[in-house]
C-alpha cells in the first residue's frame, strides 16, 4: 500500500479585498446619511412667522422697594 500525503496550506495570497469593499461601502452609506441628513432631513419652512405677545405684568402683593 502507497502512503498518502495531504498538505494543506493557506493561501497567504488573501489581500483582503472583501474587507476593503466593507470598508468602502460602510464609508459610502456613513458620508451619504451624513448628507441626506445635512441637506434634505431637517428642512426648516423659510416663511416662519412667531409671533410672540407678552402681557405686561402688574404689581400686586409683596413689598415695594
Amino acid at each position: 500500500m502507497a502512503d498518502t500525503t495531504i498538505v494543506n496550506t493557506p493561501g497567504s495570497g488573501d489581500s483582503g479585498a472583501g474587507w476593503m469593499v466593507a470598508v468602502i461601502i460602510l464609508i459610502a452609506v456613513v458620508v451619504g446619511g451624513f448628507l441626506w441628513y445635512r441637506y434634505q432631513g431637517r428642512q426648516v419652512p423659510t416663511d416662519t412667522n412667531i409671533n410672540v405677545t407678552i402681557p405686561t405684568g402688574t404689581a400686586t402683593g409683596g413689598a415695594a422697594e
